[in-house]
């Protein structure tokens, strides 16, 4: 039995209790023994919403272990893996202590403010022996899958193009994310999701070229939009915009043009259209990324087996690509070298 400890009650955190829950019911081996929080009123229950509905009130509070503090979660439970859905200024911190304890940890996106925080992340992993797995949910979304099969099979042949997008109101479900040196702002935070898949998708582009303004004072950059350079010439582009007040609440797309044909994600829907024949709609899963990246997860433990999909090594090159589009956005959209 895998015992598992929270740390975090926020949105995410509670959409992934949610999938503990389910995970246990449909018999996985593994048990959320403990969560943790520094504010009492989540650890009973009061849910906060984020940009997608994922949460429900069916949850048992009363059948959890309650910590406000990480140290004594560590010194009292007896735990083989924890899930931290913290503000990202605490990802560092907070995955070095416990897997210092000796313990498998799954941070959640972005993994950390910086490529240095990444690095000791990495190397506080390696010497432990324990596996560190960065919770980029596009990763295992079943429309970004679909477009990950269509890439590395040549399906269509080679790309051509491609343009990746998210928006969605200013989030409020916690201050520090319009705080720039806790959250990094839209860039950091939400763009990192499309920069991720680029980067999945195709290696790390060699340039970039980000043009970003700050909206939101204190904020960090509120909209964005990079140029991706690659050494086959493919045009690539992504943007985000999280000032989108209203009624727009949330969106995330695709367009990818291959040689032979295109694959369209929008309103939820993927559509292909080969060059030849009529367009269809794969058949894909209803469920979430987040179900399909926590099962994973579990399973590599349980089976003890490295989570290759999402390396720590792979997730910190998203990282090295936000700070290239950071120094890009700073110098007025200047052509920014990826290290």
């Amino acid at each position: 039995m895998l015992r598992i400890a929270l740390i975090g009650l926020g949105f995410m955190g509670r959409t992934h209790l949610e999938i503990y829950t389910r995970l246990e019911a449909e018999g996985v081996p593994i048990q959320v023994v403990a969560i943790c929080d520094l504010d009492v009123e989540k650890l009973e229950g009061r849910s906060i919403s984020g940009n997608i509905d994922t949460v429900s009130n069916g949850l048992d509070f009363t059948r959890y272990h309650k910590y406000t503090s990480v140290a004594e979660l560590l010194e009292k439970e007896q735990l083989d893996a924890v899930d931290i859905a913290l503000p990202t200024f605490l990802h560092k911190e907070i995955s070095i202590q416990c897997l210092n304890h000796g313990l498998h940890v799954l941070c959640e996106k972005p993994m950390a403010m910086n490529t240095e925080e990444c690095k000791e992340m990495i190397q506080a992993a390696e010497e432990k022996g324990k596996q560190l797995m960065i919770g980029q949910c596009l990763r295992f979304w079943p429309a970004y899958e679909y477009l990950k099969g269509l890439v590395d099979n040549n399906t269509y042949g080679k790309v051509s193009n491609g343009y990746f997008y998210r928006g969605s109101s200013t989030p409020n479900w916690g201050e520090w994310l319009l705080q720039k040196d806790k959250s990094g702002g839209a860039l950091l935070d939400m763009h990192v999701h499309d920069i991720d898949v680029i980067n999945w998708l195709f290696g790390k582009p060699e340039a970039v070229s980000c043009l970003a303004r700050n909206v939101i004072a204190g904020s960090g950059y509120d909209l964005v939009s990079t140029n991706y350079r690659y050494e086959d010439g493919k045009v690539l582009n992504a943007q985000v915009d999280w000032t989108l007040q209203g009624d727009y609440g949330f969106d995330m797309q695709y367009r990818v043009n291959f040689e032979l044909g295109n694959a369209v994600f929008q309103g939820g829907q993927l559509k292909v259209n080969p060059n030849e024949g009529a367009g269809f709609t794969p058949e894909l899963s209803e469920d979430m990324g987040y179900y399909f990246e926590l099962k994973y997860f579990v399973e590599a433990l349980i089976n003890e087996q490295p989570t290759t999909r999402a390396q720590p090594a792979s997730t910190m090159e998203s990282i090295q690509i936000v700070e290239a589009e950071i120094e890009s956005a700073d110098q007025q959209g200047a052509w920014v070298q990826v290290k």
